[in-house]
């Protein structure tokens, strides 16, 4: 599929009412014709993998061409220096969020980044650092827990940012590593702990909601089961 018919793709998903909600869900909504994630999902499987359409959807600024083409570039071939440049025009917490997921966490410079943007001062960059970290979190079952245990002392160093998409994404990072393992739950907690005495309003929220569902009867039954069965 050529980049042209690409675009005419999505100007026939266009949805006019889902630019409106977009703003009211805090997600820059200018350049955007409101496809929705799940129509994202089956034009991309459609078009596959496909990194040089991948670059030029991404260049045409586009929002919505934007997702798209996290979900058909190839992980592969995707450069540090993209990854760099892709960040630099991030400038809504779903665009974060779906490169993180989609593309980013699958490259060979996943971890390198979340150490890397965990400390970034742009807004966006830094919350991809840790979207990335949640997702991994998720998703990378090969990783050994000392990995994981050592991005705990990065959550805890930026807890004091008290800007909402970053706060949030650092909550967030705790919470999918609280809720890999046992192991990992305990030492989430402590982190959680540690972070709550920090006189800091971001810090206090971070650590409240992330204690609240890591010691959950929920979360706690689901660990200890999944434990026992190894």
């Amino acid at each position: 599929m050529q980049f042209e018919e690409v675009l005419d793709r999505l100007k026939t998903l266009a949805n006019p009412e889902a630019v409106d909600k977009m703003k009211r869900f805090g997600i820059t909504a200018n350049n955007t014709y409101g496809v929705s994630i799940p129509d994202l999902r089956i034009l991309s499987k459609e078009i596959g993998k496909n990194h040089p359409l991948a670059l030029k959807l991404w260049s045409s600024g586009i929002h919505d061409a934007r997702l798209l083409a996290s979900l058909i570039d190839d992980p592969k071939k995707v450069t540090e220096q993209q990854m760099e440049s892709w960040a630099q025009d991030f400038n809504s917490w779903d665009i974060c969020d779906q490169c993180a997921n989609n593309l980013f966490r699958k490259t060979q410079f996943a971890y390198q980044k979340v150490a890397e943007w965990s400390s970034r001062k742009e807004e966006f960059i830094k919350r991809t650092g840790f979207a990335i970290l949640a997702s991994l979190a998720v998703h990378d079952k090969k990783k050994e827990d000392k990995e994981f245990i050592k991005f705990l002392e990065i959550i805890k160093r930026e807890a004091t940012d008290e800007r909402n998409f970053v706060k949030k994404a650092i909550n967030w990072a705790l919470r999918q590593i609280g809720k890999r393992n046992l192991i990992l739950n305990r030492k989430a907690i402590e982190t959680a702990t540690e972070i709550k005495t920090i006189n800091s309003k971001s810090a206090k929220w971070i650590a409240s909601d992330a204690i609240r569902e890591l010691t959950s009867e929920k979360i706690q039954k689901r660990l200890t089961r999944s434990f026992k069965t190894k």
